[in-house]
């Protein structure tokens, strides 16, 4: 197997996120307003990731996708996030997991990129869904957590443990 350079990989919390029933949402507002109320959850999200000194690495529709150098600023910026766009009449669904990145373009990817995606797909609305590196990792760190089980992530080998944060 080929040695890779090492200064081409990152261990990094990432986080997606994606608004519930944007598509319905959309509908019932209209094009204008639904640009009106995307601006507005566009600057909550950066606003607290520049706040927890998240790195933006891509948006696709009404998703963002994200990177910390650690997994407690994750948790705390998408709570808050959460919070936030709650008063914009939106919620939003969530998953962190932390891993080894291998940067590409300098943005972050690879299979710990997959599994956060994967999380998130199956929080539901307004929950912070971590897997269980990121539970041990904050271990100390004043968070709760409840079990929300076992999940099969499509495309994942293994089973993985996942938590709702708070």
């Amino acid at each position: 197997m080929p040695r890779r350079d090492p200064h081409d990989q990152i261990l990094a919390s990432v986080l997606f996120t994606d608004i519930v029933g944007s598509t319905e949402t959309a509908a019932r507002l209209g094009d204008r307003g639904w640009k009106q109320l995307s601006t507005k959850h566009n600057a909550v999200m950066r606003k607290e990731l520049k706040r927890f000194r998240g790195k933006e690495m891509d948006t696709a529709g009404d998703g963002f996708f994200a990177s910390f150098d650690g997994p407690a600023r994750g948790i705390r910026c998408t709570l808050e996030i959460c919070e936030r766009v709650r008063n914009l009449g939106i919620e939003i669904r969530a998953g962190i997991h932390t891993g080894e990145c291998e940067l590409i373009d300098g943005k972050c990817g690879g299979i710990a990129v997959s599994i956060g995606a994967r999380i998130a797909a199956i929080a539901a609305p307004s929950q912070v869904l971590v897997s269980q590196t990121v539970k041990d990792l904050v271990a100390g760190s004043g968070f709760t957590f409840e079990a929300a089980g076992e999940h099969e992530l499509k495309g994942i080998p293994d089973s993985w443990r996942l938590y709702t944060a708070s």
